[in-house]
């Protein structure tokens, strides 16, 4: 509409122009002087008339394209003052403005929302220019992961850590693989993705990096209570025959003592049934206290304390024992104010745990000693140190040993490290170990 009533007006103009020339003409031929001028100055008002009116639309649009050139969307164009069509052409304007804004708050809100779903979940994701490295996008998991902070060039990590930047950066993996990376003392396995995509003439990487560390710690938890749940059964099965054997050595017994001459008592009989019974109790009762260690450890009970109490209360246990086998054992802490929030029962049995296999570990060396440390990372994650300098941990049995009842020893329960690793987890922290054979092995509590 307001275009038509824009064109009709122009037109009527045009015509209006047209009328005072041909009638400048036709007075021009009679001479009139007088009429010349008057129609001369109403031609010369008309074509100025007709360039403002021209102009004016022009120069509206003009300005509202300066603004869209600027991605000025906040600009509001007055509709109640200036001519009528200029006003329509403003209220379009503005409603085009309007409209962008919406749209703009839409998407704008449906960003805000994606990056906080892609910044709560526990997978590391970043992308970034194939050619520049410029970083387009990377969330808090994936620095967590690769325990970097943020950076905007991939090159930042190729600085600091070339393996690193060739494992992540530098293969590609189109199908999901599982990889092991370096990270300060800590090795952690992830599964890593990446898949490459265009906006415009640049071309991006997106890369994926999953911790599956936690997920094998929480599939081995349920796998112990599974593992508990059916040996427990088992226990009850293989108590079931022993209730019988007494049950029937019990019968034998009564009947001898009612009617001993018909009845006789076979003494040996009798004696072979009773060791039976006791071996096979005491074994039961072994292997029951040995899975009762396990699953008592359900809760903790926190309490503060100071790192320096904790050694303290080690050393007084420990430190006799220790000394009695020839073997030096140190107690340090970087600072004197480190405190834990701990079920310190537990956390006693797993530094008393680690002591004891350290000292097995070295026993034989020349110069035995072990060493416990605490203090601060970067993170400002408190670490327990347990170091030996023993005959090492071999390669071949690295991986297995805190898998429940695996041991290398021949008197072993292989529930030691196992308990240590679930005692950790439940107090959401991570028992790390690394080794060199013969010459010694440290484990790391990190809290």
């Amino acid at each position: 509409m307001n275009y038509k009533g824009y064109i009709l007006k122009l037109f009527l103009r045009i015509f209006i122009l047209i009328g005072l020339i041909f009638g400048l003409i036709y007075i021009i031929d009679l001479e009139e002087v007088l009429y010349i001028v008057l129609i001369s100055a109403v031609l010369l008002y008309s074509i100025i008339d007709i360039y403002t009116f021209v102009k004016r639309r022009f120069a509206a649009i003009d300005d509202f394209f300066e603004a869209v050139k600027y991605r000025d969307f906040s600009r509001w164009f007055p509709e109640d003052r200036g001519p009528k069509d200029i006003r329509f052409l403003y209220t379009g304007f503005n409603e085009v403005n309007r409209t962008i804004k919406e749209i703009n708050v839409q998407n704008e809100t449906q960003y805000i929302y994606l990056q906080k779903i892609l910044e709560m979940i526990d997978v590391g994701i970043i992308a970034y220019n194939l050619e520049t490295g410029d970083v387009l996008w990377l969330n808090d998991t994936f620095k967590e992961i690769i325990d970097f902070p943020s950076f905007k060039n991939i090159r930042f990590v190729e600085n600091r850590k070339p393996e690193l930047y060739t494992i992540i950066f530098e293969t590609y993996n189109r199908e999901a693989n599982s990889i092991t990376i370096a990270l300060q003392n800590e090795k952690l396995k992830v599964l890593i993705s990446d898949t490459i995509f265009e906006i415009k003439e640049d071309s991006f990487k997106l890369v994926v990096l999953q911790n599956i560390d936690n997920t094998l710690n929480k599939n081995e938890s349920e796998a112990w209570k599974k593992l508990l749940s059916v040996m427990t059964h088992e226990i009850m099965n293989s108590i079931a025959p022993i209730s019988s054997l007494a049950d029937t050595l019990q019968r034998n017994i009564e009947f001898s003592l009612e009617n001993p001459k018909e009845n006789s008592l076979e003494v040996e009989d009798l004696n072979a049934g009773i060791k039976t019974i006791k071996k096979r109790s005491q074994g039961l009762l072994k292997f029951a206290k040995t899975y009762r260690s396990l699953s008592k450890v359900t809760h903790l009970n926190l309490h503060k304390i100071q790192v320096s109490e904790l050694f303290n209360n080690i050393e007084l246990l420990m430190a006799p024992s220790i000394k009695a086998k020839n073997i030096d054992i140190e107690f340090s802490i970087s600072s004197k104010r480190l405190e834990l929030d701990i079920d310190v029962h537990l956390i006693e049995q797993v530094l008393i745990n680690l002591i004891l296999n350290a000292k097995d570990a070295c026993q034989n060396q020349e110069k035995p000693i072990i060493k416990v440390t605490a203090s601060q990372n970067q993170n400002r994650n408190t670490i327990i140190k347990v170091f030996d300098n023993g005959t090492g941990i071999p390669k071949e049995i690295m991986e297995n040993i805190f898998v429940p009842f695996f041991t290398s020893k021949s008197t072993g329960s292989g529930i030691g490290l196992s308990l240590c690793k679930q005692i950790m987890m439940l107090h959401k922290g991570k028992i790390l170990v690394n080794s060199k054979e013969s010459e010694g092995t440290v484990f790391s509590l990190i809290f």
